[in-house]
């Protein structure tokens, strides 16, 4: 037989934390979608199976999140040094 649980009579510390659970509404939302067509090696795919079966989720789903993140990094508005200009003149 397991050993009793002894309780005392301890004040407990508690602090508030920051709600980060985001609103319902935004947990519904469903970003539109576009079917696309593309060749991936078979170690890519190979490996987005393995991982989505230890996760238990779809494996296209992963890539897809992965290629979201990646357009949220690097999405940022080209200066005007960056963009194309053509021919330089010379």
């Amino acid at each position: 037989m397991s050993a009793k649980i002894k309780y005392t009579d301890e004040p407990i510390e508690a602090k508030i934390i920051r709600d980060f659970l985001p609103p319902p509404e935004e947990l519904a939302f469903r970003e539109e979608g576009v079917k696309v067509t593309i060749a991936l090696s078979k170690k890519s795919v190979e490996f987005f199976k393995s991982e989505a079966e230890k996760h238990h989720t779809q494996y296209q789903r992963m890539i897809r999140r992965l290629i979201d993140s990646y357009v949220d990094t690097y999405d940022k508005p080209l200066t005007s040094r960056s963009t194309p200009t053509g021919k330089r003149a010379g």
